[in-house]
């Protein structure tokens, strides 16, 4: 069983769990899927709009799809959800990203 497969599996019994949809995104994007992976991260996001994580994922995402104003909005997004529960090191990835993208 694929690991995809494993996620999805697991979905059926807990489709309401942030850290498998979150799983399943990364499996999307891994596999080249960028409109399912940034679905999938919405999703993580609705259920849990702290997971800081899915904002930095979704920033990256849309920048190498150079979709950059897009990328910038997500990442100044999670960096004030970041600041706000107290998560410094995400904050920090975020700028540093956010300050690598072109003009």
């Amino acid at each position: 069983m694929s690991r995809r497969e494993k996620l999805e599996e697991m979905l059926k019994s807990s489709p309401d769990d942030p850290f498998l949809n979150y799983g399943l995104a990364m499996e999307e994007a891994r596999e080249g899927n960028l409109d399912a992976a940034l679905a999938q991260l919405d999703r993580v996001l609705k259920l849990d709009p702290n997971y800081v994580a899915a904002y930095f994922q979704q920033g990256q995402l849309l920048a190498g799809a150079d979709r950059i104003d897009e990328s910038r909005a997500r990442l100044t997004l999670g960096i004030e959800v970041a600041d706000r529960v107290g998560d410094a090191h995400a904050a920090g990835e975020m700028r540093e990203f956010l300050g690598a993208l072109p003009e």
